[in-house]
């Protein structure tokens, strides 16, 4: 007997679903089996974020936030680019200002995401987000 989307959808908003049952909704609608894979995968992050912070007692090292920001800025530098601290808001919100070349360039969004967010990331995972100033 073939199962129905509803069938294989569950009305537990905690359940996880297995890659075999994210494999039968993709094969019935692909676009559903994509958003509860997005969704199981930012709730993942999540959590991870709350266990590293909480490990840290809800305290960030600042100082780590700083050297990595020290090492996007060489990155940043090779295109004429600098960054600067400015401060950690919210307890996990890193607050920078992009700066030389970085000003007004189409790319600095994409910069700030992929090469600033993901080094502090790396090295201070309790750290959500890192937001430009200005």
């Amino acid at each position: 007997m073939s199962k129905t989307l509803q069938d294989l959808i569950s009305d537990d908003p905690e359940h996880v679903y297995t890659e075999e049952e994210l494999d039968a909704i993709e094969e019935l609608d692909p676009v559903m089996a994509l958003r509860l894979a997005r969704v199981q995968h930012l709730a993942e992050q999540q959590r991870e974020h709350q266990e590293a912070l909480a490990a840290l007692g809800g305290e960030i090292d600042e100082e780590l936030v700083r050297e990595a920001i020290d090492e996007a800025r060489a990155i940043l530098a090779q295109d004429g680019g600098d960054i600067e601290y400015v401060a950690l808001v919210e307890k996990d919100v890193v607050q920078v200002r992009l700066k030389g070349a970085c000003v007004g360039c189409p790319n600095a969004v994409l910069d700030l995401k992929n090469v600033v967010e993901r080094l502090v990331r790396m090295r201070v995972p309790a750290v959500r987000k890192v937001e430009n100033t200005f």
